[in-house]
């Protein structure tokens, strides 16, 4: 059985990056799919790929991220003022995260529009 568990942005506007990252990680070494309303900062992008990297045990196996960002499917230019003009007054809520523990997800495919995650039966 896969579990997906959705985080609000609201859950984590107010925590430290690390607290973001702790989080996130944390859900997912739960061996459950974190979808993410908005995405992380790509400093904090990064720390949770470095992070995750150091937690890597027989147990947990590391994640798989993909993001969707709007902003960069944007056609016109008055799509591209939009989006930037949300960004700058609700920060990182446009957009979509996924992250999921290599355990379950064997694959994430993603364009500019749509994420297709493959899974893989969990180890328990």
């Amino acid at each position: 059985m896969v579990t997906i568990q959705f985080v609000p942005y609201t859950e984590i506007e107010n925590l430290s990056g690390l607290g973001r990252i702790r989080k996130l990680l944390n859900i997912a070494k739960m061996n459950k799919i974190v979808l993410l309303q908005g995405r992380l900062r790509k400093e904090e992008e990064a720390e949770l790929i470095k992070t995750t990297m150091e937690e890597i045990d027989k147990k947990f196996k590391g994640i798989e991220l993909a993001v969707i960002n709007p902003s960069q499917t944007a056609k016109d230019d008055l799509q591209k003022f939009k989006y930037g003009f949300l960004n700058m007054f609700f920060g990182e809520t446009q957009g979509l995260t996924i992250i999921g523990p290599s355990s379950i997800v064997k694959n994430i495919k993603k364009d500019p529009n749509k994420i297709e995650l493959l899974t893989k039966e969990a180890k328990r």
